[in-house]
C-alpha cells in the first residue's frame, strides 16, 4: 500500500512538472494555430459570415459590385424568397455548391448589396458551411 501511494506522488509530481515546463514553452513561443483577427475600421461592425471581417469585399476598385459567376441571379432582385421557383433555389444552391469556402461571405455581401434574398434552405446550408469552415480552421493541429 505505501509503494501506491509513493508511485502515485512521483507520478502526480512529474506531471506537474511536465504542466509547467509545457506552459513555459507555449508562453515563449508565437502560437500559430490562431489566425489573428483583424478589427473592423471605425464604425464599421463584421457581419459574422467570416472570419476576418472585410466590409468592402464584393466591392471592386471602380465600385462595381463584383459578381460571383451568377448574374442570372439578377432577375430575382427584390423578390420575395418564398415565392422562388424549386428551379431557383436549386440555382442558388448550384452556386453555393461551386464557391470556394473563402469566396462564400463575398457572394452573400454581393447578394446583398444586389437585393437579392438567399431561399432560407439556402441560407441555412451557407451557414453550416461558413461554420464547419471555422471549426476546421480552429481545430487544433496534431
Amino acid at each position: 500500500m505505501i509503494g501506491a501511494l509513493i508511485l502515485l506522488g512521483i507520478v502526480i509530481v512529474v506531471g506537474v512538472i511536465l504542466y509547467v515546463s509545457h506552459r513555459l514553452s507555449m508562453r515563449n513561443e508565437p502560437d500559430e494555430a490562431e489566425p489573428e483577427e483583424e478589427t473592423p475600421a471605425s464604425g464599421q461592425v463584421c457581419c459574422g459570415m467570416h472570419l476576418v471581417c472585410e466590409k468592402d469585399l464584393p466591392v471592386d476598385k471602380e465600385g462595381k459590385i463584383i459578381y460571383y459567376d451568377d448574374e442570372e441571379l439578377d432577375r430575382l432582385a427584390d423578390t420575395d424568397p418564398a415565392t422562388y421557383t424549386d428551379n431557383d433555389i436549386e440555382q442558388f444552391r448550384d452556386i453555393l455548391l461551386t464557391l470556394l469556402p473563402e469566396d462564400i461571405a463575398g457572394w452573400n455581401k454581393s447578394l446583398e448589396l444586389r437585393h437579392i434574398a438567399l431561399p432560407p434552405a439556402v441560407h441555412d446550408e451557407m451557414l453550416m458551411i461558413v461554420s464547419e469552415m471555422r471549426q476546421t480552421l480552429n481545430a487544433p493541429k496534431q
